[in-house]
């Protein structure tokens, strides 16, 4: 990884192939955007803005001559230009100048609910439009076997109710780790071991936990799966970064070893959803208990309760 993100400070050119390159491959391995991402928060977080928009610019113009040659066409460039690399570059900016990480990704997360919300008033019923892209998929699935025609129309019926809060979050999950990607690109490069610092200190604003609980407690009042469950996909994603970053300064205050945190993680994809809700539920309670805090205390008294020793 240092190898790469010294690659993409050596200027503009080399910036923009390894964004543009990135993001084309990414359409067979998605996992790629997010380096795509990064390259252009990396240039924007330490040369500034200005140099950033001229990566997009280059990026942009390169992946549409890469995308047409490979595709013919050049229309998945626009795509990436708009929903990643201008986001990332904005988020990065703010980054930049605020020095908040936890403002970064708050307004990372109003994205994803404007995005929801725009999606949702301007197709009136997203489910229908979700579960007509969804369909072609289905039909596979019945024409193979692996499910009958009606267990697949109420599976993919309530999936299409749940698309729009899922692609709204997979959106901000996207954008977040690839500026999470680029901030600790620029603490390697400069500031060894500031990124993990800074993500063991982000603490988000309890006015989003108060949203959090307020649609949590007219959920059950609602009858199907309505607005109100999709922001909370997009919410529940904020809260989970909080809690991973609590079990992350928790390891540290315990000096724990790193494999501590490899377990931890192997569990959470193991376990899922059940372990992303636990966690979240941590992030979300955390907002107030400031576990962090109470765990620091308690360290900071020893094993006698007394007081580290002069």
């Amino acid at each position: 990884m240092r190898a790469i993100a010294t690659f993409v400070m050596r200027g503009p050119s080399q910036a923009a192939l390894i964004a543009a390159v990135t993001a084309l491959l990414s359409i067979l391995i998605p996992p790629l955007g997010l380096l795509s991402a990064a390259s252009v928060g990396l240039v924007t977080l330490r040369a500034g803005p200005r140099q950033g928009l001229i990566v997009c610019g280059m990026a942009a113009v390169g992946m549409a001559v890469l995308s047409w040659l490979a595709l013919g066409s050049p229309l998945p460039a626009i795509g990436v230009l708009m929903m990643l690399w201008v986001p990332i570059l904005g988020l990065a900016t703010l980054l930049r100048m605020t020095r908040s990480l936890a403002l970064a990704v708050q307004t990372a997360g109003m994205l994803g609910v404007l995005v929801l919300l725009g999606v949702t008033l301007g197709l009136g019923d997203p489910a229908v439009a979700w579960a007509g892209l969804l369909e072609p998929f289905r039909e596979v699935l019945v024409r193979d076997g692996a499910i009958s025609e009606e267990a697949s129309a109420a599976l993919f019926g309530e999936l299409a109710r749940w698309m729009t809060g899922a692609f709204a979050a997979a959106l901000v999950a996207q954008l977040l780790f690839g500026l999470f990607i680029a901030r600790w690109w620029q603490a390697l490069l400069y500031n060894p071991g500031g990124f993990g610092e800074e993500f063991r200190a982000l603490r988000l604003s309890s006015l989003l936990g108060v949203v959090t609980l307020l649609l949590l407690a007219v959920l059950p009042f609602i009858d199907g799966v309505g607005l109100a469950a999709n922001l909370l996909l997009v919410l529940g994603l904020l809260m989970l970064m909080q809690g991973i970053a609590v079990v992350h300064q928790i390891r540290a205050l315990k000096q724990g070893r790193p494999l501590w945190l490899v377990g931890f993680y192997g569990l959470l994809v193991l376990f899922m959803p059940q372990s992303l809700l636990l966690v979240a539920s941590v992030g979300l309670v955390d907002l107030w208990a400031d576990i962090r805090a109470r765990i620091a205390a308690r360290a900071s008294q020893g094993p006698g309760g007394g007081g580290t020793a002069d």
